[in-house]
């Protein structure tokens, strides 16, 4: 079953459950696949859902800081719930001591010893971690490993 025909059913669950908070991110979800479909006039496989989906899952984070600045602890609380929804179908994230074995092996094979060495490494990095790790992490964890 492709991501895209299990979004259809898991929306028509929530709708029969009457659960709002599901409805509303798997119809978000799927307003933006279509929405990607019209403007480039291509059908989207799983990957590409999983990049729109990582793409709400950075949004949604950008906003919760926002939200928290501005003491909107409701507006915060329904994001992180959004998060949770998004996050059940997106792969595994990588663990903390994942992420630096990985950023370790990298750097290895990049040559990398500097922070001028920081692209390299992160345009090497990301195709290995795509949908498994939060890009802010990640640069964190690279720019330990090249101080």
């Amino acid at each position: 079953m492709s991501l895209k025909e299990k979004l259809m059913d898991d929306l028509k669950i929530a709708m029969k459950e009457k659960d709002q908070l599901r409805k509303s991110v798997i119809t978000m979800i799927r307003a933006s696949i279509k929405q990607y479909e019209v403007d480039k006039r291509a059908e989207l496989d799983d990957e590409g859902i999983l990049d729109i989906m990582t793409k709400q899952v950075k949004q949604k984070r950008d906003a919760i800081e926002e939200f928290a600045k501005g003491n909107r602890q409701d507006l915060v609380d329904e994001a992180k719930a959004e998060i949770d929804v998004l996050m059940e179908y997106l792969p595994q994230q990588l663990t903390e001591e994942e992420m630096k074995q990985i950023v370790s092996e990298v750097v290895r094979e990049v040559g990398a010893t500097t922070a001028k060495d920081m692209g390299k490494v992160m345009s090497a990095l990301m195709p290995r971690v795509k949908g498994r790790a939060d890009g802010k992490i990640l640069n964190q964890v690279v720019k330990q490993f090249l101080q």
